[in-house]
C-alpha cells in the first residue's frame, strides 16, 4: 500500500488542529510547561548557543520551537535568555508558506491585546491571519515596541540587505546566499540565527555547514514524531508501516539522506556523544593509531567499563607531521589524561599492520619508531573492512542499548561517523575514514570488560558511582 506524502502532512496537521483547538486560550502561557512542552524543545530553548537548528519530521514540534523563541524574544520573556526590545525576522520559503505556517503559529502565540500594530502587504490588517503581513509590532514588557519582520526567500538575496538584527528564524531551509546574508545582519548585535526544517533536498549547504559545522555556536537537534506527545501512537505505527525507509528518515525522523547511502546509518549524535566526565582508571584500555604523513594520522585513547561498553576518550589527528612530532603529541596527551602505562613504563596502543613496512628511504619502519619512543604498538590487528564495519555497527546499536559512546572532543571521529558513505558497487568511499579504520581495528580486538580491584579506596569508589551515574543519565535523557 503507498501513501501519498501531501496525506501524511494532513493527517499529522489535523491532529495538531485538534490540539490547537484545546489551548487555543493562552497558549504562551501554558507551553513552557509539560507536557505542553517535550523534552527537545525544552532543549532548543535552554540552549545558549547563538546558531541552533531543529532537523524534524512534519508534525515533530519544530515549528513550535520557532514561533515561541520568536514571541518570547518579541515580548521580552524569554526565561532562558537575556531580555530587551528586539527586531527580528520569520524567513519562509514563500509568502504563501509563511501565511499558512510560520505567521499562524505566530499568530496563535500572540495575545490580541499584545499587538500594537500589524503591517500588510496582502490583506487587511483587522484579519491579519486571512492575508500575508510584512511586519507586527509588538507591545514587550519594557514599555516599547519590538518588531517581527516577515521575509520570503523567492524575494532573491537583495531584500535580505542593509538590516540590523537581534535574529533571523528560518522557518524550512533557506538558499545558501539568503542564509549568508541573514548572518551578517545579526552580526554587529551579536544576535541569534535559528531554523526548524526538515531536510527533504538531501545534503545540501545546512549538511556541509551547519549539521557538519565545528563551530561551538552552532547546536543542532532532531526530533520525530514519537516525540511529539500529542501525536497519535497508532497513527504513527499506521503511517510508519506504509512508508519507504527513505521517506521515513526525512518525514519522520528528520534525517539527512543521501542517494549512496551512509555507512553508519545507526550513528545518532545525541546518543552516541556525550560530555567527558571523570573515568575511573581501571576503565583504561589502550590506543590505536592510523598513521599519515601527508595524510592524516589519527589516534583515539578508549575505556571499557564492567559491562563492556567502550567509550572514546581523547582524540590526536594532524597531517603533514612525522613521526617524531605525533609521539611527543601522543605522550603529552596520555600524562595529561593520567594514562596507564605498561610494565616497560610504554603507553601501549594498536596500529595499522601497514606500519610495519619499510619504506626505501627508512631503515625503521612507522612501528619500530614509535616503539623507540615509548608507544608500544601492536600491529596484529584484524583489518578486514566488511567484518570491522559489521563490528562498529553491532556497537552503535547493542543488544538494549549502544555499546559505544564518544567523549565530545572527539570532532573528527565524529565528523567522520556522520559522512562516511557507500560508493560505487558494496565499497564505501575512501575518503575521509582514518579515525573510522583506528576504531575498527580496536573494536575488532573485542575489548573485554574490565574489572574493578578486589579493595578500592572511597576515592575509587566515588568516581565509579559517578561514571556509572553520568552513563545512566545518558542514556535516560539522549544528552
Amino acid at each position: 500500500m503507498n501513501i501519498d506524502e501531501k496525506e501524511i502532512v494532513a493527517r499529522l496537521m489535523a491532529v495538531e488542529k485538534k490540539l490547537d483547538e484545546a489551548r487555543r486560550n493562552n497558549r504562551i502561557d501554558h507551553y513552557n510547561k509539560p507536557p505542553l512542552v517535550h523534552e527537545k524543545q525544552l532543549a532548543f530553548h535552554k540552549c545558549p548557543k547563538r546558531n541552533r537548528w531543529v532537523f524534524g519530521g512534519n508534525r515533530s514540534g519544530k515549528t513550535e520551537c520557532g514561533a515561541v523563541e520568536t514571541v518570547w524574544l518579541a515580548r521580552g520573556i524569554h526565561p532562558y535568555r537575556p531580555n530587551k526590545p528586539t527586531e527580528g525576522w520569520v524567513v519562509s520559503l514563500t509568502r504563501e508558506v509563511q501565511r499558512d505556517v510560520a505567521q499562524a503559529k505566530i499568530l496563535s502565540y500572540l495575545k490580541r491585546e499584545w499587538i500594537a500594530d500589524v503591517v500588510m502587504v496582502s490583506g487587511k490588517s483587522s484579519n491579519p491571519a486571512g492575508g500575508v503581513i510584512d511586519y507586527i509590532l509588538v507591545k514587550n514588557v519594557f514599555g516599547s515596541l519590538s518588531r517581527i519582520g516577515f521575509k520570503s526567500c523567492e524575494s532573491g538575496r537583495e531584500k535580505f540587505q542593509g538590516t540590523s538584527l537581534d535574529y533571523v528564524w528560518f522557518d524550512e531551509e533557506p538558499p545558501e546566499d539568503v542564509y549568508d546574508e541573514c548572518r551578517m545582519r545579526v552580526f554587529d548585535r551579536k544576535g541569534d540565527l535559528f531554523g526548524t526544517m526538515t531536510p527533504l533536498k538531501g545534503m545540501t549547504f545546512v549538511y556541509d555547514k551547519i549539521y557538519l559545522s565545528e563551530d561551538p555556536e552552532v547546536w543542532c537537534e532532531f526530533m520525530e514524531w514519537a516525540d511529539n506527545p500529542y501525536l497519535d501512537a497508532g497513527e504513527i505505527e499506521s503511517l510508519t508501516s506504509v512508508l519507504s525507509a527513505d521517506v521515513l528518515e526525512s518525514r519522520r525522523y528528520g534525517r539527512f539522506i543521501k542517494n549512496s547511502g551512509l555507512v553508519y546509518p545507526e550513528f545518532d549524535e545525541n546518543v552516541h556523544v556525550i560530555d567527558p566526565f571523570p573515568l575511573p582508571r581501571e576503565w583504561q584500555d589502550a590506543m590505536s593509531i592510523d598513521p599519515g604523513l601527508n595524510n592524516p594520522l589519527s589516534c583515539h585513547w578508549y575505556a571499557v567499563d564492567g559491562d563492556g561498553n567502550v567509550f572514546v576518550v581523547a582524540e590526536h589527528y594532524r597531517a603533514g607531521k612525522d613521526v617524531d612530532w605525533h609521539a611527543a603529541e601522543i605522550t603529552a596527551k596520555c600524562r595529561e589524561l593520567g594514562w596507564k602505562t605498561d610494565r616497560y613504563g610504554r603507553y601501549s596502543a594498536y596500529i595499522d599492520p601497514a606500519a610495519n613496512q619499510r619504506t626505501l628511504s627508512g631503515l625503521r619502519s612507522v612501528s619500530e619508531l614509535f616503539s623507540e619512543r615509548g608507544i608500544a604498538v601492536n600491529p596484529h590487528v584484524n583489518k578486514d573492512l566488511y567484518s570491522g564495519i559489521s563490528t562498529v555497527k553491532s556497537y552503535l546499536k547493542g543488544e538494549t542499548a549502544p555499546k559505544l559512546y564518544i567523549f565530545r572532543c572527539c570532532v573528527n571521529l565524529i565528523r567522520e561517523l556522520k559522512t562516511y558513505s557507500w560508493g560505487s558497487g558494496d565499497n564505501p568511499v575512501k575518503k575521509d575514514d582514518h579515525c573510522l579504520d583506528e576504531l575498527r581495528y580496536y573494536l575488532m580486538t573485542k575489548p573485554s570488560p574490565t574489572h574493578a580491584p578486589t579493595v578500592m579506596t572511597e576515592l575509587q569508589r566515588d568516581k565509579e558511582r559517578l561514571a556509572k551515574a553520568a552513563l545512566g543519565l545518558r542514556r535516560r535523557y539522549g544528552r
